[in-house]
């Protein structure tokens, strides 16, 4: 699988660690920034990182900031894109399989790695559940 990445300076020390474990895993990760630990505007790797997953150039998304809220936000102005914050792994499994998300987001100041890692795994193996969880995934609006 295909899967995009991205951080601000906040969640950069864990994007490092997450591409090396999905790599490990047989994932091609494309990494769209940031590049260091330096103060950087979420928003500038988070529009990336959702124009990537609405063409089709990656399958799935991940995107860690400090709190996890600035990237959710961000990512759900965009059209097609089901951003989930999650911060334990029932969270990470609910957003896969009620909300169908395509964008795991994750707060780097409120989980720890071995979380995140974890969150990753269970999200990258949880289906989506469809039924009447699909009802309402369609009465989201969608973003022109």
């Amino acid at each position: 699988m295909t899967i995009g990445i991205c951080s601000d300076h906040a969640g950069y020390e864990y994007k490092s660690e997450l591409i090396k474990y999905l790599a490990r895993r047989g994932h091609n990760v494309i990494d769209y920034g940031t590049d260091s630990a330096a103060s950087v505007d979420y928003a500038d790797f988070a529009h990336p990182l959702a124009r990537a997953v609405e063409k089709g150039i990656v399958e799935r998304g991940i995107a860690i900031c400090g709190t996890g809220n600035g990237m959710a936000m961000t990512l759900n102005h965009h059209k097609g894109i089901r951003a989930g914050l999650a911060w334990n792994k029932e969270v990470a499994k609910l957003v896969k399989e009620h909300n169908d998300a395509n964008v795991l987001v994750m707060p780097a100041r409120f989980a720890t790695l071995t979380m995140c890692r974890i969150m990753v795994k269970t999200w990258m193996e949880t289906e989506f559940a469809g039924g009447r969880h699909q009802r309402r995934i369609d009465k989201i609006p969608v973003k022109r």
